[in-house]
């Protein structure tokens, strides 16, 4: 009986197969195709194998893109600074919190942490008790120790005085010094993390071409532009603007059908920080960017297919997109005039 019925492999398919490289397959494609052999939305360990193969034949696998060399120097700096970013919003969301147990009344005398004046008073007396012990002449003195400017005798009463009428918890209090120790000893040295991994970002997006061209557009910094590069790494193996889209999860998806006309929305796949990045980077030129805050009102008033608010903020960042690829790959300089042309263009056609 011939092989192929007998269930037996040849050689030649065991030599291909042992020798085959993975084909990663996307889960998206596997679920949407698992129903075409069986009509069966069932999910199984011996259905998915047959349904990634029947892919592969079909050659329906592409290969991850692992940026190389001062790109992916960008990426795992541009990862790092995220998580840093990430820590240091857990323990601010922790002082807040201890702060609401503790000292309510503190936020009413300084409405910032990181204040020079309320630190200096929280390491010496992180409770109530412990700034009415110390009372306003010892605040004082605090700050005339460290030569601090803007602080007197009128805002170490005010502290005071806060602390005498403070409702917060009195439970707990050596713990509750530690946990303030702690948290801001942690907050202090995420900062400083912080501020060296922008340094190292910095001096890395030097090697990159034209991105002196991107960081002259008014709104955009570094943060976004680093944010940018991570996400893309090489921007030279995209053929398309559109293809950046579509790898950012803008890519416009209709649901049109005969007569029926759905609504348009976009595909959310892709790279989901690389999203962020261009909706961060969009809100920030509608705000400091007269150009791009014109597009946007534009977008938002024209009298056909007039878009929402969010949906305007969305058409922006796919802008900025554009304009980000032709810098990187033409290396030209932005140029205001030509973006607002193209919301001018119609005005002079129908004059």
């Amino acid at each position: 009986m011939p092989e192929h019925l007998t269930g037996a492999t040849t050689s030649t398919q065991r030599n291909r197969w042992s020798s085959a490289t993975p084909k990663p397959v996307s889960r998206h494609l596997r679920q949407k195709s698992k129903e075409l052999d069986d009509n069966n939305p069932n999910k199984n360990d011996r259905k998915d194998p047959k349904t990634i193969a029947a892919l592969v034949n079909e050659g329906r696998f592409s290969y991850p893109y692992m940026p190389v060399g001062i790109y992916a120097e960008i990426r795992s700096l541009s990862n790092l600074r995220f998580q840093t970013q990430e820590e240091l919003i857990r323990i601010k969301n922790s002082l807040a919190r201890w702060f609401s147990i503790y000292f309510p009344e503190y936020k009413d005398v300084y409405g910032d942490i990181k204040a020079v004046g309320g630190r200096l008073v929280l390491k010496e007396a992180p409770l109530p008790e412990d700034i009415i012990k110390l009372g306003t002449e010892g605040v004082n003195q605090l700050w005339r120790d460290a030569k601090l400017r803007g602080a007197g005798m009128k805002r170490a009463k005010t502290l005071v005085t806060a602390a005498e009428h403070s409702v917060g918890s009195k439970e707990a209090p050596e713990a509750a010094r530690m946990e303030l120790k702690n948290l801001l000893n942690d907050m202090d040295v995420y900062a400083s993390r912080l501020e060296e991994l922008l340094q190292r970002i910095e001096e890395k997006l030097k090697g990159i071409p034209y991105i002196d061209n991107l960081l002259a557009i008014k709104g955009i910094g570094m943060v976004t532009v680093s944010g940018f590069i991570a996400e893309v790494g090489d921007i030279g193996r995209f053929d398309s603007p559109k293809q950046l889209q579509k790898l950012a999860g803008y890519a416009i998806v209709a649901n049109d059908s005969g007569k029926h006309n759905g609504e348009s929305r976009i595909s959310y796949r892709g790279r989901k920080r690389l999203r962020y990045v261009l909706y961060e980077a969009a809100i920030s030129l509608v705000g400091k960017n007269a150009e791009f805050r014109e597009i946007h009102e534009y977008y938002r008033t024209r009298k056909e297919n007039p878009l929402k608010e969010m949906q305007s903020v969305v058409a922006v960042a796919c802008k900025v997109l554009r304009i980000f690829y032709a810098i990187l790959t033409k290396g030209i300089r932005y140029a205001p005039g030509k973006l607002l042309g193209d919301i001018r263009r119609p005005q002079v056609q129908t004059a």
